[in-house]
């Protein structure tokens, strides 16, 4: 199947994502806590200061971890957090040459179900459910990985025609709608915290917008 990424919003680094499974793996480990564009432009630097024109698993794995979280370190950095990110990167891909032969593709290649399929990923270093879940849909919609069940497995983010994650993304429209999405749920789940026990709450007349 041709597949075509738009997620780092980058020619060569949506390029690397759409060829190979250990790039788009790696990109959406790194999608916490950053712009969505610059964790998933992360593989490719990865693999540029690497010397490569792709990700190994095998020597991404028994790389020196100093070195390694200095190569993510360096300026532009591949993430907020370089040192904890290289270190997730380095288990990442350590898990997948003990389990997978360092064969990222291999994880969902032979998986019958959705639900195999989030099983294998939630086992992931650096991979909760919602993250998994993520990926999922992102195989479903993006990858052509369609296994029995898959949209159920990946619960929300599995639904058509929405734009909830990066699996609903195809160019910039449709990530302006993604952040939006996301910055209304971070709202809405900021507006339903509870009140600490002390603490009066402003009305809505006197609540006042903060920058």
């Amino acid at each position: 199947m041709d597949i075509t990424m738009r997620l780092a919003q980058d020619p060569e680094a949506d390029a690397l994502l759409s060829r190979s499974p250990l790039a788009a793996l790696v990109g959406m480990l790194l999608d916490q806590q950053v712009p969505m564009e610059w964790a998933f432009s992360g593989p490719y630097t990865i693999a540029r200061r690497l010397g490569s024109d792709d990700l190994d698993a095998h020597a991404i794995a028994a790389y020196d971890p100093e070195a390694f979280a200095a190569l993510l370190s360096q300026k532009p950095a591949v993430h907020r957090y370089p040192g904890s990110m290289a270190k997730r990167v380095q288990q990442l891909c350590a898990y997948l040459v003990e389990h997978y032969g360092g064969d990222a593709a291999a994880l969902w290649a032979d998986a019958g179900t959705g639900a195999e399929l989030l099983r294998r990923l939630k086992d992931l270093p650096g991979f909760g459910e919602q993250k998994a879940q993520i990926f999922l849909a992102l195989l479903g919609k993006r990858m052509g990985v369609r296994p029995t069940g898959w949209r159920e497995a990946a619960g929300s983010y599995g639904e058509a025609d929405v734009y909830r994650s990066a699996a609903d993304i195809t160019g910039p429209e449709s990530l302006a709608k993604v952040r939006a999405y996301k910055q209304e749920a971070k709202a809405a789940a900021k507006a339903a915290r509870p009140t600490p026990a002390g603490r009066t709450t402003k009305t809505a007349k006197t609540a006042q917008p903060r920058d």
